[in-house]
Parts: C-alpha cells; sequence; structure tokens
C-alpha cells in the first residue's frame, strides 16, 4: 500500500518535459505543472510563432502566460525531497535491465514510453516531443516501447521493410524487391497485414469455436464422471443392501437348518433312549429269570423241582429286538452334503475364475524349466520347455537348487497374480505349484509330501491331489494336456483337463504367503512331459 502510495506522487510531483521531480514549481491556467525553468525553456523555442501551447494537453495559450510559483508544491517537494523520494523517483525513471530505454538519452538513459516503427527508434517523454508537435511527423506510427525494433531492417540494405513477398513468405524492404524478389507477387506489409488478419480473425472463431466444442465436452465429461459416481455409489448401496438380505437369508437358512439338525437329534436321541431303555428292562428281566433258573437247577427237591419248573422254563419271547447297527453319521450327512453343494454353487457364483480356454488364455503365462534345479536323470530340451526321464545320469554342474533325491524340476518364473499355463503328455507324472524353498533332499522334498507343495499326480487312468501328505482322489477322464489356473491373492489353485472343453480336475481354496513356482515330476524311463508354447 505504501509502493502504490509512492507512486502516485511520483507521477504528481515530476515535470513532464524534464521527468524529474520539479523545481520551482509552477502551475499554468490549463492544469498541469512544470519546474519553472522547463516551460520557460519550452516557451523560449515558441516565441518565433508567438503561439505557445502547453506540452501535456496542447491548448494553445495566448499571449504567453504569466508564471506564478505554486508555494504549495514548493513545500510538498521539499518534504518529500527529505524522505528520500527524489532518488526513487529517479530509479523509477531510467531505464533497467528489462525496460526498454530511450535511444536518444546520452549517459545514464531513461526509460522509453513509445517506440517510432517509422525512425524505428524508442523515446523518452521528452525526446518524444517533437512527434507530437512536428507536422514531419505526423504520419509515424508510434507504439508501446520494443526491444525487436532492428527485425524490421533489412539485413542486407539496412532498409525499413515494408513489402511483403507472397511468392517467399518473407518481408523485404524496397530494393530486395527491386533485386531478387523481382516479378515476384509482392504487397505492402500493411496489406499483408490485412489479409493475415482476415486469416488470423478465422483462426480465432475456429479456436473460439473449438474451445465451446472442448468447454462443452468437458461439462459432457463432467456430468459423465458425476453419473459414474452416482451409479457406483447406488451401486453400492444396493448391492450391499442384497448382500445384507442375502447374509441374513443364509443366516436364516442356516439356523433353519441347525434347528433342524437339533429337532431331528432330538427325535433320534428320544427314539434310541426309548430302545435303550426297553432294552435294558428285558436285560433286567432276563438278569431275574436267570437268578431263579439257577436257584431252581440248585433245588435238591425234586418234587418241588417238578412242580416250580414248568412256570419257570418257559421264556417270553422279546417284544423288541430289531438289528441294531450304529450308524450315527448317516442322519446328517444329506444335510452336510446339501449345504456343501449350496457353498460350491455360490463359490462359483462368485468366483471369477475364467470359464472358457480362450478366457483363461488372457491370463497365459510363460514358464520355462529351470536348469539349476533340475534332477540329474532329467533330460531338459526344447528350449527347457521338455523334461525326460533318462537312464544316464546327466552331466549337470552341482548347484544348491537341484533336486537330489526325486525326478523333479521346477519353473525359472515365480507366480504371482493370475496365472495360466497348460502341460503336455501328461502320463506318469505331476504337475505342482510350491513354494522355493522347498527341501532339495530327503523324503520330505517330493512334490506334495510337505506343506510347501500342492501336486496333481497323473498316473495311468487316475489323478490325486496331495498336499502334505494326504491324498484326494479325483474323477475324470484321464487327458494327454492339463491346464493350470493360479489367483494367487485369492488363493485359488484350479487344474483342469483340456480337451475342446475345460473340465475342472480339482480346486484348491486356501492362501499363499510366498511367490509360487510351478514344479514337474516324471516317474517312468523314457516317458516325458512339456511345458506347452503360448503363441
Amino acid at each position: 500500500m505504501a509502493q502504490h502510495t509512492v507512486k502516485l506522487d511520483q507521477e504528481k510531483l515530476s515535470c513532464s518535459i524534464c521527468l524529474d521531480l520539479l523545481k520551482d514549481p509552477v502551475t499554468i491556467h490549463c492544469g498541469p505543472s512544470y519546474c519553472m525553468n522547463c516551460i520557460k525553456s519550452h516557451w523560449d523555442e515558441e516565441d518565433l510563432r508567438q503561439i505557445y501551447s502547453c506540452p501535456q494537453c496542447r491548448q494553445t495559450l495566448i499571449p504567453r502566460p504569466v508564471l506564478m510559483k505554486n508555494t504549495m508544491l514548493i513545500d510538498l517537494v521539499e518534504d518529500l525531497k527529505k524522505t528520500g523520494l527524489q532518488a526513487a523517483l529517479a530509479d523509477h525513471c531510467y531505464a533497467g535491465p528489462e525496460d526498454v530505454a530511450c535511444d536518444v538519452c546520452t549517459g545514464r538513459k531513461l526509460k522509453a514510453v513509445k517506440s517510432c516503427l517509422q525512425c524505428l527508434v524508442s523515446y523518452c517523454e521528452q525526446h518524444l516531443q517533437p512527434h507530437y508537435e512536428s507536422p514531419a511527423f505526423e504520419k509515424h506510427k508510434l507504439v508501446n516501447p520494443s526491444k525487436k525494433l532492428q527485425e524490421n531492417i533489412c539485413s542486407h540494405h539496412d532498409e525499413v521493410m515494408k513489402i511483403f513477398c507472397r511468392t517467399d513468405q518473407q518481408l523485404i524492404c524496397y530494393l530486395c524487391s527491386m533485386d531478387e524478389h523481382e516479378g515476384n507477387n509482392k504487397v505492402s506489409a500493411a496489406a499483408e497485414r490485412n489479409e493475415k488478419q482476415r486469416e488470423l480473425k478465422a483462426s480465432q472463431q475456429k479456436v473460439q469455436q473449438r474451445i465451446q466444442d472442448r468447454e462443452k465436452d468437458v461439462k459432457m465429461l463432467q456430468q459423465e464422471m458425476e453419473n459414474i459416481n452416482n451409479s457406483a455409489d447406488k451401486a453400492v448401496r444396493d448391492s450391499e443392501k442384497i448382500f445384507n438380505e442375502l447374509i441374513h437369508l443364509i443366516e436364516k437358512r442356516s439356523s433353519d437348518v441347525k434347528q433342524q439338525i437339533r429337532s431331528r437329534q432330538k427325535t433320534e436321541v428320544s427314539r434310541v433312549k426309548e430302545l435303550q431303555e426297553k432294552l435294558q428292562q428285558e436285560i433286567t428281566d432276563l438278569k431275574r429269570k436267570d437268578t431263579e433258573l439257577k436257584q431252581l437247577s440248585l433245588t435238591k427237591d425234586h418234587i418241588q423241582f417238578l412242580h416250580n419248573y414248568p412256570s419257570l422254563s418257559q421264556l417270553s419271547e422279546s417284544t423288541d429286538s430289531p438289528s441294531i447297527k450304529p450308524c450315527p453319521l448317516q442322519y446328517f450327512n444329506s444335510v452336510t452334503m446339501a449345504v456343501s453343494e449350496l457353498r460350491d454353487k455360490l463359490q462359483d457364483i462368485f468366483s471369477e475364475e475364467p470359464k472358457t480356454r480362450n478366457e483363461f488364455l488372457q491370463y497365459s503365462h510363460q514358464v520355462t524349466l529351470d536348469p539349476n534345479t533340475a534332477h540329474i536323470r532329467l533330460l531338459l530340451s526344447e528350449g527347457n520347455k521338455k523334461a525326460t526321464v533318462m537312464r544316464e545320469k546327466q552331466l549337470y554342474p552341482h548347484h544348491c537348487d537341484r533336486f537330489t533325491e526325486k525326478q523333479q524340476v521346477l519353473s525359472r518364473e515365480s507366480l504371482t497374480g493370475r496365472c495360466y499355463w497348460e502341460v503336455n503328455k501328461v502320463i506318469y507324472a505331476a504337475i505342482a505349484v510350491t513354494y522355493k524353498d522347498i527341501s532339495r533332499t530327503g523324503g520330505e522334498s517330493r512334490l506334495g509330501t510337505n506343506d510347501r507343495s500342492w501336486t496333481l499326480e497323473c498316473s495311468g487312468d487316475k489323478y490325486e491331489l496331495i498336499h502334505n501328505k494326504v491324498r484326494t482322489s479325483i474323477s475324470g477322464s484321464p487327458s494327454s494336456r492339463v491346464g493350470v489356473y493360479l489367483d494367487h491373492s485369492a488363493g485359488i489353485l484350479s487344474f483342469y483337463n483340456v480337451s475342446d472343453t475345460m473340465t475342472l480336475l480339482h480346486r484348491v481354496q486356501t492362501t499363499f504367503t510366498q511367490p509360487l513356482y510351478a514344479g514337474f515330476s516324471v516317474y517312468v524311463y523314457d516317458y516325458s512331459l512339456e511345458v506347452c508354447e503360448f503363441k
């Protein structure tokens, strides 16, 4: 705010002739104030014509005005001198590095206020006065100060370039037009400017139209983004509501199933207890009968024995003597199977696992066999895509990652995210995924016999899933090609029989804590398996 005030004071208290702080300020009747000596010198030059004018407003003053000092301005200037404003005013008027300097000033140059396109010179306020006063400069074109005036000069002839050669599309001077540009299509720079101005206007209209179109597009995209966000928010709310309803439905169904199971449990237990009590009563009666018979057998009195024998020797038939074969699981197996089936259906619904082979191939992952892990009886070929069990040992160098007990090999690539690969010629072989830190020696190194690996074992016409020594038989038609789908983050590992259709052999749902590697094993000499290469 203080700087703005100083700027206003400088403008008010500077002489428009010398551009310096007012000295002996005088004010003429049309309003402007000047230094006494500056305005006198100005009017002295006009004495010959006897016509005087104000340097600022050009108002004609006849006769020459009598000058009187402006005592108020004198006092104000003196006060401001004491505050150092004069030095600030001088710095304000003189040209700095970024300013256009007056080409006429000598010594320290003042700032230019205008540049003349005719003279190709920049003028300060003082040296610009002739352009305002002399009729010779009436047609000169004054513009804001410019440092590029020399660009208007022909470098060959040092003449102002006022002609535009349309043939060569460049500005030229008059001498150029008579020399190397003779015969070309030439117009004045002003005429070309008018033409280009019309083209510029058309370009501006196109740009403005494009701006309007793009702004309209931006608004449409903004509206689309809002629609997307609103739609997404609504979908989240709706899906959350539906899932809550589904959860409520499942919880209610779970409660109903539990209630049915407990009711059936109560009924069956009551039935068994009733039967148990009957049998227990029968056991008690039979024990009593056995005691009576034993006593009868010990009776020495023949007459008494024969007298009691008819009533004691006859046994009453058992009222309930069913063939009891306890099989408690059969009561609830059907319920468990139904719930399990429901779980599998829901899992299939919620699973993002592909369905067709083309969908699986979108996640195809190139798998190559790592020679550093191959057992010495496995021969790798076909660009480390094929493994064959050989009778002779292979001359592999020693490596800490090599399997020493089982005819196995791992992939070179780690498996994360979603991956799919296929293995061909799977007959007497095993396909697995495993953590890299699986043991390489001893029985624990066999794929599937530890908690580090999951293995599909193919043995002739049957499959088995092996993990941590637990074997699960798998039904499925034998196939020479097996596809493996892994969703690491979801903890899904699926094995498929690949033919015209994708037939699921087995799916593992677990949690993987490390990157996985594909593992392969071949059991029989001269047999092989081959990792398929996707084109």
